[in-house]
């Protein structure tokens, strides 16, 4: 399986944010990708709640969700969008994952169940819990041969979900981020791997890099790791790119078996 991950430095425009994404969709389809991934936030990135809100539509009519489904069909190619920032069906806001098969429809969606509310050292604050409601469902889903455990960015932190997923028969984590600098550079490459090597399961973070027009600053170094814990690929920057990558879909069966976590593991009480 040859996967094709894009790093990008989204506007606060639907509409920009597809012509900044799309060639590098097609580019990642031109070198054989089968199956393309975009960041966390890949339809707009807008830190200002005021100017947010009112900009945010439904995945129905969200010009960024119908282009990429529209360049699935014209492609061949399957695409996760990372996440979009929508509006859901009850009026309020989700950060969605949303899955693309080859004929241009919607075949899965995730909700992000992890808010990052925290107060950095750096002084930094976020709180998305004022601004999206959190998902309450784990979620798997198939993309051709393989199948897929979604999820987003803070999600990372939590293993709890990442075994979950794995005992479901997830082999192919994706987990899209729009990662703060601080953290990309103290964190980033290290909790991607664990998370592979936890689960032996592949992990996809394709990643929003570099200084937003919003003024937030995001880490890009967009990875793609083994189930043994291995980097199969990455970029060491933060521009928009590609990053391309073929998966031997068997090697999570085989990290399995040589460490069988997931069976061993035993419930407990306590402490």
């Amino acid at each position: 399986m040859k996967v094709g991950l894009i790093q990008t430095r989204t506007p606060a425009d639907q509409t920009a944010a597809l012509d900044h994404v799309l060639p590098l969709v097609r580019q990642a389809a031109a070198e054989g990708a089968t199956f393309i991934a975009t960041p966390e936030g890949s339809n707009i990135l807008q830190k200002d709640r005021a100017k947010l809100f009112p900009a945010l539509k439904s995945l129905e009519e969200d010009p960024f969700v119908q282009g990429m489904r529209a360049a699935a069909k014209a492609l061949s190619v399957w695409i996760l969008i990372g996440s979009a920032l929508v509006k859901r069906e009850d009026g309020k806001c989700a950060n969605r994952a949303v899955l693309i098969d080859p004929q241009g429809a919607i075949t899965a969606t995730y909700d992000k169940l992890h808010m990052f509310d925290v107060d950095l050292p750096t002084g930094e604050v976020a709180r998305e819990s004022e601004s999206y409601e959190p998902g309450d469902r784990a979620v798997t889903a198939d993309a051709g041969e393989a199948k897929l455990g979604l999820t987003i960015c803070y999600d990372l932190r939590f293993p709890a979900l990442y075994r979950a997923l794995a005992l479901a028969g997830a082999e192919v984590m994706t987990i899209p981020a729009a990662f703060t600098r601080p953290t990309g550079a103290a964190h980033w490459e290290i909790l991607m791997r664990a998370r592979a090597i936890e689960t032996g399961a592949f992990v996809l973070a394709p990643a929003q890099g570099g200084f937003h027009e919003d003024g937030r600053g995001t880490w890009g170094h967009s990875i793609v790791v083994g189930p043994w814990g291995e980097v199969i690929a990455s970029l060491d920057h933060d521009e928009p790119g590609v990053l391309i990558a073929d998966l031997d879909l068997t090697a999570a069966a085989k990290a399995r078996k040589a460490i069988p976590a997931l069976a061993n593991a035993r419930a407990f009480t306590g402490p």
